[in-house]
């Protein structure tokens, strides 16, 4: 497995990481989590992207049971990532950037997964609510007390970015060293401003949805098949024009010319861009984790990625 520096910082992660959004403590028992995890360790996925609202916690609640289940070794190989922002109950300080609800998410993650320290902390989304200079005070006193080893962004502005970190250097506090946006083939607007900030200023970047829904995996290539979970998903029906899924034809056929399933190219393609760190996929099976990986031995080309831009 390669492993990439998260920015100018010294930590790094494996280049393919694995998520819990809507699998961990949600869609799966703790036995097929816990298969997902060994192949995950077997093959040196080392970096496990989590959040406390996923699954109200119970995604970290699952992954705290495997690492206590393995050795306690385990958790010195793991990378673990957790964020906060998203409400996790009614309560009126229980949700957003603020002191309180920053200390109180690092303490449950904390818990939850059974261990002392995180490796990276992430402010989920920007708090227009909360002064900027509270949250990074917090998330400094976070990083002094040995909680949180670093701290990122997720979906933040550029100009909230270029705020953070010229308030960090101004203070002498820990500058957020990644930013983890959407991307993919088919939504590729943070390379306008983001992706160019974070190469310029020193940030990673670790990219989560690299298959747009599934849209990129081939399933829905000739619309949504009745009863599949993209049936559910009104989203999808409005992207699925007869103009898109031309395309998506185009590029399932591009990846048998290749040699290899659509998801394993749109994640080679994410994989290849200029200053990403990491993509997160996620996984409901060790067979879909073993076929995400096979994005690592897609042969790459300044060709292939021309044509991928034609699309």
């Amino acid at each position: 497995m390669e492993h990439r520096r998260v920015g100018r910082s010294g930590l790094k992660v494996s280049a393919i990481s694995l998520g819990g959004w809507l699998t961990f403590g949600g869609s799966l028992e703790d036995a097929d989590a816990f298969r997902i995890l060994d192949l995950a360790a077997e093959r040196g996925v080392d970096y496990v992207d989590l959040a406390d609202a996923y699954a109200k916690g119970r995604a970290e609640e699952t992954v705290g049971r495997w690492l206590r289940e393995r050795s306690p070794l385990a958790r010195q190989r793991f990378v673990l990532a957790s964020k906060a922002y998203w409400p996790m109950s009614e309560g009126a300080n229980d949700r957003g950037l603020s002191r309180k609800h920053l200390f109180e998410s690092v303490e449950g993650s904390l818990r939850r997964l059974g261990t002392d320290y995180l490796d990276l902390f992430f402010c989920h989304r920007e708090d227009p609510e909360v002064p900027l200079e509270e949250t990074l005070r917090a998330l400094e006193d976070l990083v002094r007390q040995g909680k949180v080893l670093h701290w990122g962004t997720s979906c933040w502005a550029p100009a909230t970015l270029l705020k953070a970190q010229g308030l960090a250097r101004l203070r002498g506090w820990t500058p957020p060293i990644v930013e983890q946006p959407k991307y993919n083939l088919l939504e590729r607007h943070v390379e306008k401003r983001i992706v160019p900030l974070a190469r310029s200023t020193g940030m990673g970047l670790v990219v989560w949805s690299p298959l747009e829904g599934g849209l990129l995996t081939g399933k829905y290539d000739d619309g949504v098949p009745p009863g599949s979970r993209g049936d559910r998903t009104e989203w999808l029906d409005e992207m699925l024009t007869e103009e898109n899924r031309a395309k998506l034809r185009a590029f399932s056929a591009l990846a048998a010319e290749v040699g290899c399933r659509p998801a394993q190219l749109a994640l080679a393609w994410a994989l290849h861009q200029p200053g990403i760190t990491s993509v997160i996929t996620g996984a409901s099976a060790p067979a879909q984790l073993e076929e995400n990986l096979g994005a690592l031995e897609v042969p790459w080309s300044d060709a292939l990625a021309e044509r991928l831009d034609a699309l």
